[in-house]
């Protein structure tokens, strides 16, 4: 039989590779600390809490036939994804992302997700050998770790026209990457503050402000995120803000996805905006503190 899932997760999976210290780290810094590796990306990130909200995701991406990526597909079939539409190559090794986080959050990171962007096109294949229903009409989260190109191309592709998109740059580093969206004026995009002035090519003192500009620029919804400070829902209809919940950060790094999910898995289930937007704040504040199994 068929699976038809809630929501496709196009983009990076890949291997995050973290280390944390229990200490404020600073560029130079040498300390003690955990090393972790587990599965990552923000594709992946997303899909898997997706899941933990309990929906039923798949994944587009490309992960390589090394050992490295045996294992990433099996931890994600434990994770209850579906992964019969990944690319597997031959050529290219499975992606890598490496963090190192103190108390005071990210002090750097090195997303290695050239695997992906090689993939290119390759990635879409089951929207055209039938693999899935075309048009698609479904929910789709998607990454900024594709290649401008593709992304351009899937912000006005025929097979995606109908789909609710869902859109969220892999880092600040990559947000320019969404401006295809505000031009074909497609898809809700998820960003933070820094990206969203990015986009906007201006500097914004709250999300508030940011979500007006962005739809100012084209977007159809933009929620805009700003760490422990308000967050904004932007749509046609006006702006929805709230604050997050104060909590004690131990770690950073999928937060964004988690939050982007949360919205989601909030809105599929027939939330109303602000409930929805209470719920993401909520999750996410929950995942920061440590509290969510991942």
């Amino acid at each position: 039989m068929t699976h038809t899932p809630d929501i496709l997760c196009i983009g990076s999976v890949l291997w995050d590779i973290i280390g944390r210290g229990d200490t404020v780290m600073r560029q130079g810094s040498d300390m003690p600390g955990r090393i972790t590796r587990l599965p990552g990306g923000v594709a992946l990130n997303i899909a898997m809490a997706l899941a933990r909200f309990g929906l039923s995701p798949a994944l587009i991406s490309a992960v390589g036939r090394d050992p490295e990526g045996d294992e990433l597909i099996a931890a994600c079939k434990l994770r209850g994804l579906h992964t019969d539409h990944v690319y597997r190559s031959d050529d290219l090794p499975t992606d890598r992302y490496m963090a190192v986080e103190g108390t005071n959050g990210l002090i750097a990171a090195i997303a290695d997700a050239h695997s992906l962007e090689a993939a290119g096109d390759k990635i879409l294949r089951p929207f055209e050998d039938g693999s899935l229903p075309t048009p698609y009409r479904g929910a789709v989260a998607l990454d900024g770790n594709l290649t401008l190109d593709l992304l351009s191309q899937m912000a006005r592709s025929p097979l995606l026209e109908h789909a609710d998109l869902r859109v969220a740059p892999a880092s600040p580093g990559k947000a320019l990457r969404l401006a295809p969206f505000l031009q074909a004026e497609r898809g809700t995009l998820y960003v933070n503050l820094e990206e969203a002035g990015l986009l906007c090519q201006a500097t914004f003192d709250s999300s508030r402000d940011a979500a007006a500009a962005l739809l100012a620029r084209g977007a159809v919804r933009a929620v805009v995120t700003d760490g422990g400070n308000p967050a904004t829902v932007g749509a046609p209809s006006g702006l929805i803000t709230q604050d997050p919940p104060p909590v004690s950060v131990t770690r950073v790094t999928g937060a964004g996805d988690t939050f982007m999910a949360a919205h989601i898995a909030a809105e599929i289930k027939g939330a109303a905006p602000d409930a929805a937007l209470t719920q993401a704040l909520s999750a996410a504040a929950q995942y920061v503190s440590g509290e969510t199994k991942i």
